[in-house]
């Protein structure tokens, strides 16, 4: 069961989350990650250390909460055009984040301090917010376009394979290859 409270906008919980998440991105800045400590992330935040194990639990929970938050997106795709132009563009910026150092540090912390699965459901998330946001705009054009789970299982999954256990050669042309091969695939 997750321990994290619903969020009222503004209110004392969003106040301590924003307080928290900011004090683990500070002190990893200035410490690395590996000096953080429970204590260490509640004292520059200014709360009790307390507050962030009711909270989260622990700080491999408390990475993944931040983890989470950092892998969101911070806009909607970007439009160029048309279905091809549109999805190439989205997988190219989602295999260059999520493979960079801090993509991977940020997919690990979610994965680790997930233990019923909350956090990666809400990445997963993501993807197909985004994902259907491209879709749903080639819709609107006139164009025929695959649905989010085929997109996640021939672009994101074999990203996200290739990214967690044979990173080597991950580069744009990979994502174009994909995404090439899902539309060719669908004209045939």
């Amino acid at each position: 069961m997750s321990r994290k409270p619903m969020l009222r906008p503004g209110g004392r919980s969003a106040r301590v989350q924003q307080a928290v998440h900011g004090a683990v991105r500070e002190l990893t800045a200035e410490l690395g990650r590996d000096a953080l400590t429970v204590p260490l992330v509640a004292a520059r935040a200014g709360v009790t250390p307390s507050t962030v194990y009711r909270r989260w639990g622990d700080l491999r929970e408390l990475l993944s909460d931040v983890a989470v938050e950092r892998l969101r997106p911070e806009a909607p795709p970007a439009d160029h055009g048309d279905l091809s132009a549109d999805l190439t563009a989205w997988a190219e910026e989602f295999l260059e984040e999520m493979s960079s150092p801090p993509g991977r540090v940020y997919i690990r912390d979610a994965l680790l301090g997930d233990p019923d699965g909350t956090n990666a459901g809400q990445c997963s998330a993501y993807a197909a917010e985004q994902i259907d946001a491209v879709l749903t705009r080639a819709r609107a054009r006139g164009e025929t376009t695959p649905d989010v789970e085929t997109v996640i299982d021939k672009v994101v999954a074999p990203m996200m394979y290739r990214i967690l256990f044979r990173p080597e050669g991950l580069e744009t042309p990979y994502a174009r290859q994909l995404v090439s091969s899902l539309l060719e695939t669908r004209e045939d």
